[in-house]
């Protein structure tokens, strides 16, 4: 009997494990996309390729970034509810094969002018792109959060959680090695030739192994669960989505203010800082992401872990109250000429973010109720992350260039640390309550009770 007990917990464990797996491959294609669309040297060539006329190529191709998440909360507002009406399994499945489809097809395009050109077509054709693709992210992130969350121990969510942002770090970290590869490989006037293309082939091989890890799986067990009692959502629920939880989706729109600010800071603002504002070396850029990446990637699971002990709020507050008092300085160090003191004031900031990323995919899952947690989830976080987060590179390029002023990264960070101090404090720790006691009603002053 023991033995058997023995058994089904190691397969257990490992059904968890091919859970996570599966769940961060997409957040890995979709970082894999960010961090080769605004590393300096392929967005310069993808401004340059398919947009004519004079003027700062990377802020094209940060605007062509940004644009796509115009469309992210109709996304979300599509693929959460169905989620939470078919099951997140088969949503996410759709989500990683239109993400990775989409970034391999911009390698295939035809450009504005050149021998492999059509005009006015290429910019029209990347743009819509880029479109389908914010739109299917929007599905993304918040069904893979809840995938892990509904398949993980309650005691070990924390831990688990943490691989989702792993998949973002790695994903980043694997974009910037590629683009690394191809301009050390290849000539500059090769790379913005024909050899800016390689990077984006990659992503299709990355889709087709987290589609056919997504597809061995069975739906999570709190959505069956919720299936077997009856108590599924017929219809995909989004009047209930917003009508009994929109407390608190305006509170997770706040933490994600500042979580998606610092994120696409680091991740997509920050190289081309370094290399235009800096005037740092496109290769020296990339390699100081990468190490400060790689100790984010070996800090966050334990951090994830340690969340399980002493509750997720710790480190939220923390973070926040750092970006407000630490932002400053971080950016002077950035700017002293001296490349130890970059790395340090990077580092510092990469820090603070990553004490966010180990909580979250443990933390906004467990805000709301698995009838309508997918939903409610993708539609706060995605609006969220559109006004704020893919607007953050272009809007600071766009200050920096408008005002001289070198400062703006670290007073757009403060800005949002304030703004979200509020939210996180008003949250309740779930740290040790079980994803099948979460409910969720407008009335309550914090939005969410646990039954």
């Amino acid at each position: 009997m023991a033995e058997t007990a023995t058994q089904q917990s190691e397969i257990d464990q490992r059904t968890v494990r091919r859970a996570v797996i599966a769940s961060a491959m997409g957040n890995a294609t979709e970082w894999y996309d960010y961090g080769v669309f605004t590393s300096g040297a392929i967005a310069t060539a993808i401004g340059t390729v398919f947009f004519p006329g004079e003027g700062n190529a990377v802020l094209k191709s940060l605007a062509l970034v940004a644009i796509g998440f115009v469309v992210r909360p109709f996304g979300g507002a599509f693929f959460g509810p169905l989620g939470d009406k078919i099951g997140r399994q088969k949503v996410l499945a759709i989500t990683i094969l239109l993400m990775s489809g989409c970034t391999f097809l911009v390698g295939c395009l035809p450009t504005y002018a050149g021998g492999y050109a059509i005009g006015i077509g290429a910019p029209i054709l990347v743009l819509l792109l880029r479109l389908i693709q914010g739109f299917s992210t929007g599905g993304e992130y918040g069904g893979a959060a809840t995938f892990i969350a509904e398949y993980a121990p309650t005691r070990r969510r924390g831990f688990f959680g943490s691989f989702l942002e792993f998949g973002t770090l790695s994903g980043y970290v694997l974009g910037n090695i590629v683009v690394l590869a191809v301009t050390l490989s290849f000539t500059s006037e090769q790379v913005s030739s024909w050899a800016w293309r390689i990077p984006f082939f990659v992503a299709l091989p990355l889709g087709l192994v987290g589609l056919y890890l997504r597809t061995k799986l069975e739906d999570t067990p709190e959505f069956r669960r919720l299936e077997k009692a009856g108590e599924k959502a017929e219809k995909a629920p989004l009047r209930e989505t917003l009508t009994r939880n929109w407390r608190m989706i305006l509170n997770l729109i706040g933490i994600v203010l500042l979580l998606n600010i610092a994120d696409y800071m680091l991740l997509t603002t920050m190289p081309t800082y370094f290399t235009d504002t800096l005037k740092i070396n496109d290769n020296t850029s990339t390699v100081i992401i990468i190490c400060v990446e790689l100790v984010q990637m070996a800090l966050i699971a334990p951090l994830g872990a340690l969340s399980d002990r002493i509750g997720r709020k710790p480190l939220l507050l923390t973070a926040a109250i750092g970006y407000i008092v630490l932002s400053y300085p971080s950016i002077k160090l950035m700017q002293s000429g001296s490349t130890a003191l970059l790395v340090v004031g990077f580092g510092i900031v990469a820090l603070l973010l990553v004490l966010m990323l180990a909580v979250i995919g443990s933390t906004f899952p467990a805000m709301f109720p698995t009838r309508v947690r997918y939903g409610s989830f993708a539609i706060g976080y995605n609006v969220s992350t559109s006004l704020f987060g893919g607007t953050c590179g272009v809007i600071v390029t766009a200050l920096i260039h408008g005002t001289g002023n070198e400062d703006w990264p670290a007073f757009y960070l403060m800005i949002a640390a304030a703004i979200a101090l509020v939210p996180i404090m008003r949250i309740p720790e779930t740290a040790r309550v079980p994803m099948a006691r979460i409910e969720v009603q407008s009335a309550p002053a914090d939005g969410l009770r646990t039954a």
